[in-house]
């Protein structure tokens, strides 16, 4: 096993990033690669590790989805009594990680979270499977459960208490929209020389771009 872990490399080759093919704005070069690794049909394309900081000091990452994105910033929903939200309480400071191994690029961004708007996270939560919707009622997320059994009981009164009506959203559930001052986009090239192109923004929202060796 040692062995396989030391010898298992990959020589990509299946795309190239160089300056003069890159948009000039961030945000439209992320919405690019966002569409062609949908257009790819790769499971769960939107998907992208969340990382926060906790009051211990301890780093905390964790799968999501992506789930709104424009120039304005990129949102995600959740618990606003999970451990990430508790988090960003503490630091709005996050990174985030999309990769597709397919594709052989990822892309990481830095930013602030702030909470959406209960208009945005409306809008959100009725466009979700009524499923979902009793599942954010029936689930205090991050919370310690006895057993399995107590959360299908939850599922089951709220299923029960919503019947024959519209699932409101709880106030206790919402969006973030993380507005970013960072991103990497990162292209694997053969022999370990990939394309890294970085977007920084400067004092009068201008991004400019540049270069890291691999």
């Amino acid at each position: 096993m040692q062995d396989e872990l030391k010898n298992s490399r990959i020589n990509y080759g299946k795309g190239i990033l160089l300056e003069s093919m890159a948009e000039r704005n961030p945000f439209d070069q992320f919405s690019q690669w966002i569409l062609e690794a949908q257009n790819q049909q790769i499971p769960d394309f939107n998907a992208f590790t969340l990382s926060t900081l906790n009051r211990d000091g301890y780093p905390q990452s964790r799968i999501l989805l992506l789930r709104v994105h424009d120039k304005s910033g990129l949102q995600f929903f959740t618990n606003y009594g999970s451990n990430k939200a508790h988090e960003l309480d503490f630091s709005e400071k996050v990174s985030m990680n999309f990769y597709w191994n397919t594709l052989e690029r990822q892309i990481r961004v830095l930013g602030i979270a702030r909470k959406t708007s209960e208009a945005e996270s409306d809008d959100y939560f009725n466009s979700r499977p009524r499923e979902s919707q009793i599942a954010a009622w029936a689930s205090i997320q991050s919370s310690e459960l006895r057993t399995r059994d107590e959360l299908e009981a939850n599922v089951e009164k709220y299923t029960t208490e919503f019947e024959g009506k519209p699932v409101p959203r709880p106030a206790f559930w919402g969006g973030f929209r993380v507005v970013p001052h960072y991103f990497e986009f990162w292209q694997g090239r053969p022999s370990r020389l990939h394309d890294r192109l970085v977007y920084k923004v400067n004092e009068d929202f201008e991004w400019f771009i540049n270069r890291l060796a691999p």
